[in-house]
Formats: C-alpha cells, sequence, structure tokens
C-alpha cells in the first residue's frame, strides 16, 4: 500500500558540488531523507523511468536504500539496479547508468568524509550522463525542500539485498547486480592487461589501501585476481561502516598504513590508495609521492600508451586549484586546455561535447570520459600501464617529467572547522582588496594579476565565480577558495604553486614558504581565524 505521510520541511537541505552531505545524526533526523528524496523526485519526475542504486558501505547506507527503493516504488519508479548487499562505488555507477542507458542514479556517499554514527553521510544525484545533475536542476530541487508538506512510500518488508536477481516491490522492478563484473570489463577496454600481467609475474610489487571503504573488493578483484599481484597486495579490502576508524580520504596525512609501508625499508615498486567511494586516489613510488597535480599532467603526457587513447585525446581540464603542470603538457601537444571552477559537473558539459578526454583536481581526483566521475582505480591502471610500457619507476617516470615541462613545487593548506560567518567575511575582505594588489612587490614574487576567477562555460554558456587567485610574473601562484565538502563549519583552502624550471631535489615546503606568509598576511588568515597555522597540509 502506499503511504503518503505529511512531514514538516527542513531549511538546511540544498546540494554542494558532490551533492548533499551532513552529519549521519542530521540525516537521522525524522523524514529528514525522506523529505530530501521526496524533492528530488518531485522536480524529475520519475514516472516510468530506471535508476542505479548504491553506495560506499558507510552507516546508515543500508537503511537508507530500503527507504529510497520503497519510496522509488510509491513514486511510479519502473525498474532499479542496485548493487549487492547496496555497494557500488562512484565510478562504477557511472559506468552502470552509461551501461544500461538508464535515466540517473543515486549514490549513497559522503565520498572522503568519515563514516559511522557521528560521521558523515551524503547522496549523490546523477543524471543519464552518468556524472552530476546542473546547478539548475539543484536549485529547483532546493526550492522543493523549502516547501515539501508530504512524500509517498510504499508499505512493504525491506527487501533482500544480498541475493542477485529480480524482486517486485509493488508494481517497480528491483534487479540486484554483481557491482564489480562489468567494471572490470570497462577497465580491461582501456588498459593492457596482459602487459601488467606480465609484469606482476616478472616480479613487480604493490600496495593498494582500499582504506576499508568500496574499493577494496574491486581492487581485490582486478588487482590480485585479474592482473596477479601478490595476495595481501590490497590492504583494508573490507568495506566497513565507520571505515574502521579511519579517515578515507587518500593523501599523506590520512593514509598513514600505506605512506608508512612506501616510505619503509623493503618498499613495494608501487602504492596507491582510493577513498570512501572510489573516485579519489593516491600515488605513491618508493619514498615517493606524486602531487595530483603532477599525475594529471603525466598521465596526459603519457596517453599514447594507452590502447583506448593511442588514436589521440580531445584535451584535458583541471579545477583552478589544481597546478598549472597539466597546461604545459596541453600546449606541448596541441590539445585542448580548460580551466574550470571546482565541480566535476563542469568537466562533464566538456566530455560530453568531445572537447575533452582527460580531467582532474588537486584534491586526489583524476578521470577521463570513459565515465562522468573522477576514477580511482582507473588512475592507478593508468600508472601501472605506463610502468609496464616504459620499464621505469614511479620517481624516474616524474623526476623525467620535470625535467622535460619545469616542476610545480604544489601544496595545498587547510584551515579547518571556521565558523561560517568569520569564513565569510574574511573571503569578503579578501575580494576588496584584490584590485590594490597588481603590479605589487611582496616577498620576492612580483603580482601579474590578483582577481576573483570567473569561469565561462563554453557550452551552457553559464558563468561561475569559484575562488581567488594571485598569479605571480614567474608563473607561481596563491589561490583562496572555500570548501563546500566539510559538514561543520567552513573549510579555507589555500593552493600555493612555485613554478621551478631547474630545481627538482628541493623541499616542498620550504619552496613555497615566502608565498605562505604571503598568502597569511594578504587574507590576514590569523587576525580573523585565530589561526597560526593550518591544520592539514597535503
Amino acid at each position: 500500500m502506499i503511504e503518503i505521510i505529511k512531514t514538516t520541511p527542513y531549511t538546511d537541505q540544498k546540494m554542494g558540488t558532490a551533492g548533499l552531505r551532513k552529519k549521519s545524526k542530521v540525516v537521522m533526523q525524522e523524514h529528514y531523507f525522506e523529505n530530501f528524496l521526496q524533492s528530488i523526485f518531485n522536480v524529475i519526475a520519475p514516472e516510468g523511468k530506471t535508476f542505479v542504486i548504491g553506495g560506499d558501505g558507510r552507516f546508515y547506507n543500508s537503511i537508507a536504500i530500503q527507504k529510497l527503493i520503497k519510496m522509488s516504488a510509491a513514486n511510479g519508479v519502473k525498474k532499479l539496479i542496485v548493487g549487492k548487499n547496496g555497494y557500488l562505488s562512484t565510478p562504477a555507477s557511472s559506468n552502470m547508468i552509461l551501461k544500461n542507458h538508464t535515466d540517473g542514479g543515486f549514490v549513497l556517499t559522503a565520498s572522503h568524509n568519515p563514516g559511522g554514527e557521528n560521521g558523515d553521510f551524503g547522496i549523490k544525484y546523477a543524471t543519464e550522463t552518468g556524472g552530476q545533475c546542473s546547478s539548475q536542476v539543484s536549485d529547483k530541487i532546493f526550492e522543493q525542500t523549502k516547501n515539501i508538506t508530504e512524500f509517498k512510500i510504499l508499505q512493504c518488508e525491506d527487501i533482500k539485498l544480498d541475493t542477485l536477481g529480480s524482486q517486485k516491490v509493488g508494481e517497480m522492478e528491483v534487479e540486484i547486480v554483481d557491482p564489480i563484473t562489468d567494471y572490470v570489463k570497462l577497465m580491461e577496454s582501456i588498459f593492457d592487461f596482459d602487459a601488467i600481467k606480465k609484469m606482476f609475474a616478472n616480479g613487480f610489487t604493490m600496495r593498494f589501501d582500499a582504506m576499508n571503504a568500496v574499493t577494496g573488493p574491486y581492487a581485490i578483484e582486478i588487482f590480485e585476481n585479474v592482473l596477479g599481484a601478490a595476495k595481501g597486495s590490497v590492504l583494508n579490502a573490507t568495506p566497513k561502516q565507520d571505515f574502521g576508524g579511519l579517515h578515507p580520504d587518500p593523501n599523506l596525512v590520512y593514509a598513514k598504513e600505506l605512506v608508512d609501508i612506501m616510505y619503509g625499508e623493503n618498499a613495494p615498486d608501487f602504492g596507491a590508495a582510493n577513498d570512501g567511494d572510489g573516485d579519489r586516489n593516491m600515488i605513491l613510488g618508493k619514498k615517493f609521492f606524486v602531487t595530483p597535480s603532477d599525475s594529471l599532467a603525466i598521465l596526459t603526457d603519457n596517453y599514447a600508451l594507452i590502447p583506448a587513447y593511442k588514436g589521440g585525446i580531445f584535451g584535458v581540464a583541471k579545477s583552478m586549484a589544481t597546478s598549472t603542470a597539466v597546461a604545459r603538457v596541453a600546449d606541448a601537444h596541441k590539445i585542448g586546455y580548460y580551466e574550470v571552477p571546482t565541480g566535476w559537473k563542469y568537466f562533464v558539459n566538456l566530455m560530453d561535447s568531445k572537447r575533452i578526454t582527460f580531467c582532474g583536481e588537486e584534491s586526489f581526483g583524476t578521470g577521463s570520459s570513459h565515465i562522468r566521475e573522477k576514477d580511482g582505480i582507473w588512475a592507478v591502471l593508468f600508472w601501472l600501464n605506463i610502468i609496464a610500457a616504459t620499464g621505469k619507476s614511479v620517481e624516474e617516470i616524474t623526476t623525467e617529467h620535470w625535467q622535460k615541462y619545469g616542476r610545480s613545487y604544489y601544496l595545498r593548506f587547510d584551515f579547518d572547522g571556521i565558523p561560517t560567518d568569520i569564513a565569510n567575511d574574511l573571503m569578503k575582505n579578501l575580494e576588496e582588496k584584490l584590485p590594490s594588489l597588481n603590479g605589487q612587490e611582496m616577498n620576492g614574487f612580483k603580482i601579474k594579476l590578483a582577481e576573483v576567477f570567473t569561469y565561462n562555460d563554453p557550452v551552457d554558456h553559464s558563468s561561475t565565480s569559484n575562488g581567488m587567485r594571485i598569479l605571480m610574473e614567474d608563473g607561481s601562484r596563491i589561490v583562496f577558495r572555500l570548501s563546500g565538502t566539510s559538514s561543520s563549519g567552513a573549510t579555507l583552502r589555500v593552493y600555493l604553486e612555485k613554478l621551478e624550471r631547474n630545481k627538482f631535489d628541493a623541499n616542498p615546503r620550504d619552496m613555497v614558504d615566502e608565498l605562505l606568509k604571503m598568502a597569511m598576511n594578504i587574507a590576514e588568515i590569523e587576525k580573523r581565524t585565530g589561526k597560526k597555522q593550518a591544520d592539514v597540509t597535503t
């Protein structure tokens, strides 16, 4: 029986660039999840449509999926394709949407944020492109959340999520599928698996840290079972509701177990990690870290080594905050190059219009037009394919890249938990100050341009302002941006880039020190926030 339940609105259900993210206990409030989901349904008209459903296995995932199934049935959805046990990585969900030509999908994840009852929960709504919905659609959904008075739900028993095959929920079909098989086939169609298998057979070693998150089973199948990496190469492979107490963000701070292995004695040849929902990646060699910005540039420079890209690529795009390393590669290869605001939806427009093939963000996200999301395992396989084709180590590949293009010494400084009003005042004051900075000399740098970054989309002709940047005459940069991914307070991110054409073995922190002093002074960070240093540096 379909029941119409009266409800009252919540006022905080506006989607950010990566969906809705809130503390688990917020989402667990009465009707909170139902209100948001019904608001989406009210906008997208789901009658007769098919959607993909899954999540990263975090706390409340299974409960939310059961609610989603019952509300889908009550709102006239024709069919749901659900990952077994409710698991589905974000890249695999995008592939499943595209492969099955569905009308979109829902991924229940807060990405790289901590899980558990005291952690975070989130939901992404993807369109038929396999990517995020537009700002216009998300704005309509937010308007619905402010005025919603009722939601529809089918009163029935929970369905079994651990049994493959089709079931009926009311008039709606629910198909439980293996979330891994189709994704493995996709990867096999892109990369030279035979060359990588041979490399492992010849003694190549790796460690992959799944961080107790959703890509553990994918990694076991691909790296150990298919490619032949030694058993035990995948660490923390079992998804857990609280990620085993880990913060599932693949960086040098939170992937400490992997970092200790790669910087220890007898380190394996290659190391990598993925985040909570499998769309972010970190790449390591023996006692060597590759920044996400450099990784994007190196993948782009070596595209011809990959079977799927030998015929050429359209171009490449990066988020504005990402270093300029890939811009130099694009110029050398004479391919299209775009700089966009933070948010994967901007890349999707460029992919769909065949302007780009590769894209990436400094926040450990890299991807290509094989799907419409960033893809952690794809990036890892790309690196393995380059190593197999060249016979060179991660450090050798990266160092040779610097010698060819110059090195962008690059670090991000995160100032976390700033009260929102203070963060907004800081950014407002900074914006007012920008015009007076042009042409000034500070801390050994001459400022070429200080501006609010504005992106004019060549596809939909929308205009978006996102962050502020200070560009130096020598190619160095300072970028300021407030993050939209935190569920409590605001995070001020300060990105520093020092371009060096000849010196490649310096300490990155030392190289950006004067830029950091300059950024702290210009933005008045200590004065306005009380913070003398960043909470996290990556």
